[in-house]
């Protein structure tokens, strides 16, 4: 993918500034605009993915801790989980003590754990493992975003304003595609667009203006297409996601940090019933070189407590059947800690899969810690496995088109 492309598809729809900030018709779009539709449209039932991205690389070994492995402790004398602290899964197994709440999902068996999920022929670049967890290729021969590829799939027969939505200030990789317009949103405060407060009798005009002359300095006719449905997204999207954040009531009291925050736009949005099929929010913190005992877990907390006012803000909206969440973290960590009280760049992880519709408990095989991979631990569980579960199992669609091959499904959600 050339880099105007790139940038193009990362921007998104973003309303900043004193106006909407459209970016230029990239070269590749018309080739991207001919290419034949991807095969299959899924079926409309109101069903929505949240994909949940731990960025950094998140310490699998201490989020799901085997405390009854004593190769745990030898490996991390200093930074380990004591068996006290533990927040018991089994008689092996643990959660990490900040992660209380998910804790009482998992009780309420509406948390699934996927144990020793990688890909062949790690990579311990972010840049380079974040980009194959979002484009869902090792092969570095996809470009798009696989969440993107599901939003054109089902474009092909569903009008909704808007099929994706990503909290932050660009578009992740996972949900580009120059075939469907997805908004990325940093706060509601910004986008919108930006009026003269000395002057509001003027608002209409300066909008009608804005519009036009990004349509009427088009230079290439055949982009006009890619432009207008920009456009228009922004427009729309903007619209109802003010409306839906100025009427929601949520039902609990959001934490006080960023990814709470994003987490209840994203429920304003699903409860607005606005079409929104795929949505993405993110914490980082997770690259725990050093520090880790205290970082690790002010972050974990973060991702517990939102995570829990979100599904218990559904829930009381009558709205959790609809819903999944899933997270990923790019890899995980080294076995043995290093000399700064933290851990360096893994391999496989586990991730977490919750909701109603979920079907708690644990999945995959656990990365064993008596046979290593060079000091990390070898992945059990392709990620497309988890990829396809969600395409397949929940939102009704067949993953080939999407993710390149076929990939085993796990049993992560009840029937019905």
């Amino acid at each position: 993918m050339d880099t105007t492309r790139r940038e193009f598809l990362k921007t998104g729809v973003t309303l900043l500034g004193a106006g909407a900030l459209l970016p230029a018709v990239l070269q590749k779009a018309l080739l991207t605009l001919q290419k034949e539709p991807l095969r299959g449209a899924p079926v409309d039932d109101g069903r929505i993915l949240v994909v949940v991205q731990m960025a950094g690389g998140n310490d699998g070994l201490n989020t799901v801790i085997p405390f009854a492995d004593g190769r745990y402790y030898d490996a991390r004398p200093n930074i380990s989980i004591p068996p006290k602290d533990a927040l018991s899964l089994d008689d092996t197994t643990g959660l990490h003590p900040s992660l209380r709440e998910m804790k009482e999902l998992w009780n309420q068996g509406v948390l699934a754990i996927v144990e020793g999920v990688g890909y062949p022929n790690q990579n311990y670049s972010h840049f380079v493992s974040m980009d194959v967890w979002q484009t869902g290729d090792p092969r570095h021969k996809l470009s798009d975003g696989w969440l993107g590829r599901y939003c054109e799939k089902y474009q092909g027969q569903h009008e909704a304003p808007f099929l994706g939505l990503a909290i932050g200030r660009s578009l992740p990789t996972s949900l580009q595609t120059p075939a469907v317009a997805i908004p990325s949103v940093d706060s509601l405060n910004t986008y919108k667009f930006q009026d003269d407060t000395s002057a509001p009798a003027l608002s209409a005009a300066r909008h009608h203006s804005l519009l036009e002359l990004y349509r009427q300095g088009n230079p290439i006719p055949s982009y006009g297409a890619l432009l207008d449905r920009t456009i228009q997204a922004a427009e729309t999207s903007t619209a109802i996601l003010q409306k839906a954040h100025a009427q929601y009531k949520p039902a609990v009291q959001y934490p006080s940090n960023s990814l709470a925050s994003a987490l209840q736009i994203v429920a304003e949005a699903i409860a607005s019933n606005t079409g929104v099929k795929i949505c993405h929010v993110s914490i980082g913190g997770f690259d725990t070189h050093a520090d880790q005992i205290v970082d690790q877990s002010r972050q974990l907390g973060y991702l517990s407590a939102s995570l829990h006012a979100f599904y218990s803000d559904l829930k009381a909206q009558g709205l959790d059947s609809k819903v999944v969440i899933m997270t990923w973290s790019e890899f995980g960590r080294r076995v043995k800690g290093n000399g700064s009280q933290g851990t360096d760049h893994g391999s496989a992880a586990p991730l977490f899969f919750m909701g109603t519709p979920v079907k708690g408990g644990l999945y995959g095989q656990r990365s064993g810690l008596a046979s290593l991979d060079n000091g990390n631990l070898q992945y059990t569980v392709d990620f497309r496995s988890a990829y396809a579960s969600a395409l397949e199992t929940w939102l009704g669609v067949a993953s080939l088109d999407i993710l390149g091959g076929s990939f085993d499904l796990l049993p992560l959600f009840a029937k019905g």
